[in-house]
């Protein structure tokens, strides 16, 4: 991948430029209110960060003024830009909104309402009373069935109806669709079929988006592999237009380096292979998050760790155990199953624009609705008037009169009347009702930190909350109080740590093929044939994606189950005779018990590719003590009263910089509330320290 650019102040004895390198790295993430720009020389370490309001109708928009405004923090050029990495959620609120283009399904004659069947099992928190199907994204007048038949094992059983692919190429044109996504039964096993289709399809209907399951997710389990293939035709063409419209509106600004986007595996990839599998991007924004929580733990040393990104939409929960983080291939977006590799994350309806609302029945309600980027909070001043929970930040005085280094005035009386109409009809004093939201939201946080913890076997008090965000830090003592942790590790820019998990993420991507083999008496030289079909694939992407030799690693997992069981372990490869006890050991981590008396099978082989990027160097430590750090003092209304608070200044905090809190830690990106009873120092890393006796 060409990391490298021509500078023209870069000229040799004789005037003649010379290839140098461009040594600025740009991350954007772009999130429901903020868009969040992280700025990095990769030479030096240093770093400048700029905070945006996103742009719904055009995410490009607020993602180029964000890269300008950390320009012109840094007082550098454009052309000096040599990589530029993406978070994008573009995919995922196509998929949610119900906005993705009109979608047609080629399938399997006999198998045209795989969709409409799906699954017996009902969503975790409905029940069979309460629970409606929701609308498929494909309705069974846009699907349509093609003969021919792939047995399990890969042989054809009955030739491709090339004629009935043709007519249905035909009949998706006259309904005005947008893309044709092919998902035959058993083509995992022998893709022929899918690729002479695609080829049909393209003959008849040019100028559609067409994807086929082989190339999106190539496994057993029709109904997933159905609708992974149908969400990812289905945003293909807007995700394509936005790329588009991105690499113009940055070539427009003089910026030619690569763009890289993340995954929701953890990893990014190139442009060209977003645009032919953009449903890989499903979950990028909050995975980068992960990833960039990871980096500033290690240079803590904390391997344990609970990260909490809270933005002004949803809040992002993650387990990461011994440095490790897991991957599941059970997400969902939505109410669809979505089960490419993902970062294993929960999330909720619970951030800074949550509204809060009396119910019917006289009960205060916070979230999953948001205020988003417009209006955004009362406070802002955009036209809000609902209380949200930064409204409720602003009563009990957390917050500092702007953000955004002054570049957004709040407005205090505005968040008092939006808490005041919450307030008086229950009975509360303003302060009060304050509290309640507050509370609302921390205990909704605290069942989703639970499900990734208590319910996987994890106590919380053996593990760092690190919180980040632009409303992380505000929640992070109070969430730790709840779920007795004692110990909260700040990011040195948490409203930022998306951005910045960019920088720290490498090249990813996933090989997978169903073998469907038992362990016992496994045939080896099959798989071994799988697997090195697998890594020839990884192989033609390193090289499509332009990674060094040296800096390519491949990972081997088998996807294991015990006989008739509904889910797979991921377990990575090792001597046959120790994969049965590897996969014990992992049932019982995860379940609590194994089942040594039934038979264990290999689902599906996993190839697992990472190109390693050029890292750039450490951030330079800055700052100094405490003292010098405070630039004022700050009401603050506690459980037992009000108290002034000092305010410090989070640039001016070093490396050992230690205090107490109540306080207010402020910054551009973000605001830490460190509670009472708390006290604060700084790492050497220049990650924030807080720990509670």
């Amino acid at each position: 991948m060409p990391s490298r650019d021509l500078d023209p102040r870069s000229r040799d004895a004789e005037g003649v430029q010379r290839e140098a390198p461009a040594p600025l790295i740009v991350a954007v993430d772009i999130g429901g209110t903020f868009t969040d720009v992280t700025l990095q020389d990769a030479v030096t370490g240093e770093a400048w960060t700029a905070k945006t309001p996103s742009t719904p109708r055009d995410p490009s928009e607020a993602f180029v003024t964000g890269v300008r405004l950390a320009l012109d923090a840094a007082g550098r050029r454009a052309e000096e830009t040599g990589r530029v990495l993406h978070g994008t959620t573009v995919a995922t609120n196509l998929i949610l909104e119900g906005r993705t283009a009109p979608t047609a399904l080629l399938t399997t004659a006999g198998f045209r309402h795989v969709l409409e069947i799906g699954r017996a099992d009902l969503p975790r928190r409905d029940n069979l009373w309460a629970w409606v199907k929701p609308r498929r994204p494909v309705p069974p007048s846009l699907v349509f069935e093609a003969g021919g038949r792939m047995a399990a094992d890969g042989s054809e059983l009955a030739p491709l109806d090339e004629a009935a692919v043709r007519a249905a190429a035909r009949a998706a044109k006259l309904a005005g669709v947008a893309a044709i996504a092919v998902c035959f039964l058993h083509a995992f096993a022998n893709p022929n079929h899918e690729r002479r289709a695609l080829a049909i399809l393209a003959e008849e209907a040019p100028g559609l988006a067409l994807t086929a399951s082989v190339d999106v997710f190539p496994v057993v389990r029709e109904y997933e592999r159905s609708m992974a293939t149908v969400l990812n035709a289905a945003v293909m063409p807007a995700v394509s237009t936005y790329i588009a419209r991105l690499e113009t509106r940055l070539e427009q600004a003089g910026i030619a380096a690569p763009l890289l986007l993340m995954k929701s595996n953890g990893g990014v990839a190139g442009a060209a292979a977003i645009r032919r599998a953009p449903a890989q991007t499903a979950l990028s924004g909050p995975a980068a998050g992960v990833v960039g929580a990871r980096a500033v733990a290690a240079a803590a040393g904390v391997g344990n760790l609970i990260t909490v990104d809270i933005g002004g939409t949803s809040a992002d929960i993650c387990l990461i155990a011994k440095g490790e983080i897991g991957l599941t291939q059970t997400g969902r977006v939505g109410p669809w199953p979505l089960p490419l590799p993902m970062v294993d994350m929960v999330t909720i309806g619970a951030g800074g624009g949550s509204l809060a609302r009396i119910g019917a029945d006289g009960t205060l309600t916070v979230g999953p609705q948001s205020a988003g980027a417009e209006p955004g909070p009362a406070c802002y001043g955009r036209g809000g008037t609902e209380a949200t929970v930064t409204d409720a930040h602003m009563v009990l005085g957390h917050l500092p009169p702007s953000l955004l280094g002054g570049r957004m005035a709040l407005d205090p009386a505005q968040a008092a009347a939006a808490v005041a109409r919450v307030a008086e009809p229950l009975g509360l004093t303003l302060d009060a009702a304050a509290r309640g939201i507050l509370a609302i939201a921390d205990n909704n946080m605290v069942g989703a930190i639970r499900v990734v913890s208590v319910e996987r076997g994890h106590d919380p008090r053996d593990f760092t909350l690190v919180p980040f965000g632009g409303a992380g830090p505000l929640h992070g003592c109070a969430l730790a109080e709840l779920l007795g942790i004692t110990r909260v590790l700040v990011p040195p820019a948490p409203g930022v740590l998306c951005a910045q998990g960019l920088l720290a993420a490498d090249l990813k991507a996933e090989f997978t093929r169903s073998v469907a083999e038992p362990l016992e008496g496994a045939d080896l030289a099959r798989i071994e044939a799988a697997f090195a079909a697998l890594e020839s694939e990884a192989a033609a992407w390193f090289a499509q994606e332009q990674v060094a030799e040296t800096d390519r690693r491949t990972r081997r997992v088998a996807l294991m189950r015990y006989e008739e069981q509904g889910h797979e372990l991921a377990i990575p490869w090792t001597a046959p005779g120790a994969l049965g006890a590897a996969f014990a050991a992992a049932h019982r981590g995860l379940y609590g018990f194994d089942l040594p008396e039934v038979a264990v099978e290999i689902v599906t082989l996993r190839v697992e590719a990472a190109g390693s990027l050029p890292a750039p160097a450490p951030t330079p430590p800055h700052g100094g003590s405490a003292a010098l750090a405070e630039v004022g003092r700050q009401r603050i209304l506690l459980k037992d009263g009000a108290a002034e608070a000092p305010v410090l200044d989070r640039a001016r905090l070093g490396p050992g910089a230690a205090f107490a809190g109540p306080a207010i830690v402020t910054q551009l990106d973000a605001t830490t509330v460190v509670g009472a009873g708390w006290s604060a120092s700084v790492h050497p890393s220049g990650a924030l320290l807080l720990t509670r006796a």
